[in-house]
């Protein structure tokens, strides 16, 4: 492979697939993923770590991403760091310790900052990882719990049904704002805010610090969890910030999605399932946080149905949006 094409490789955005259950193999969700029985072929392999090509392709945008296995912290790579927009890990919830095994990934996930953070199980159980247990660190972390089997489904009868399963995920990730997002004729007028967000997103001085002045490993090299661990050490303080941050986030791009698309009924009921999960997850979060999650949401919605950024400019409490 030429430097040229190498390069053009590392700029394709991936999601991070990992496994801390020996008996699921990370090959097995992104089977899911794919819809496949088969998986393709891989465009890159490195011993256990391999590259598997996905187009997203939905009504209103295309963009090629990479589904990335990566069994441990210890085959993480500045390519992997420099490229990870998405990290999913699935554990073993039947286990008393399943969440314990996700601790060394914490740290890189909070220093990586990646726009999609699921935390997959078959489901969750009684006698190992509570549906409590999950939830709470999920919060503390900033994730979304999914469970591939659920034991309790939606309601059939409810108008408004949540997503669940494999379906989630996918959801998810078509909400993500990619970097390599290539916008369809007929909704660019529309998905102004995607537009912008993938702007502020990936122009951010975080994501795109020089490798030697941050705590990402050098080309090739194994991260060193003990770094990393140091380097979070001293964000504890704004941890709070983050998860509403991270929240945030994950709702903007949703509603983007959603308020870019043709004005059915369809889409105005995703819409309004939205808006409801929205109530519910931020009711979970202190009073301030809350306030500022709302103000932040209600101004991205705002933006996106083409209001005037000066007509709401007075109602901030004082939060930069």
């Amino acid at each position: 492979m030429s430097t040229t094409d190498e390069n053009t490789e590392i700029t394709i955005p991936c999601v991070l697939i990992t496994s801390c259950d020996r008996g699921f193999k990370e090959e097995e969700l992104i089977q899911q993923i794919l819809s496949t029985k088969n998986l393709p072929e891989p465009v890159k392999r490195e011993e256990s770590v391999a590259w598997y090509p996905w187009t997203i392709n939905n009504k209103y945008y295309t963009a090629d991403v990479r589904l990335c296995v990566v069994p441990s912290t210890f085959q993480m790579s500045s390519e992997i760091a420099q490229s990870m927009q998405a990290f999913i890990a699935y554990f073993d919830s039947t286990a008393k310790d399943g969440l314990e095994k996700l601790q060394p990934w914490i740290s890189v996930v909070e220093d990586l900052a990646p726009e999609v953070l699921i935390l997959v199980c078959d489901r969750v159980s009684e006698n190992g990882v509570t549906r409590h247990e999950a939830q709470q660190w999920c919060l503390a972390h900033a994730f979304e719990l999914v469970e591939l089997n659920p034991q309790e489904l939606p309601d059939e009868d409810d108008d408004f049904p949540e997503s669940t399963g494999v379906k989630r995920i996918v959801q998810a990730l078509n909400a993500n704002v990619w970097s390599s997002v290539e916008m369809k004729d007929g909704h660019n007028g529309g998905f102004g805010l995607m537009s912008s967000l993938v702007a502020s997103r990936h122009n951010n001085p975080r994501s795109c610090q020089d490798p030697s002045s941050s705590s990402l490993p050098v080309e090739g090299s194994p991260v060193s969890e003990e770094a990393v661990h140091t380097e979070s050490s001293t964000n504890t303080e704004t941890r709070g910030d983050a998860v509403v941050d991270a929240m945030t986030d994950l709702d903007i791009q949703e509603l983007a999605n959603l308020t870019a698309g043709d004005a059915d009924v369809d889409n105005f009921e995703r819409l309004f399932t939205k808006l409801k999960e929205m109530k519910d997850k931020a009711s979970s979060l202190p009073h301030e946080q809350r306030k500022v999650h709302a103000e932040k949401v209600a101004k991205a919605f705002w933006m996106a149905i083409g209001g005037d950024d000066d007509e709401i400019d007075g109602l901030s409490s004082g939060e930069e949006s």
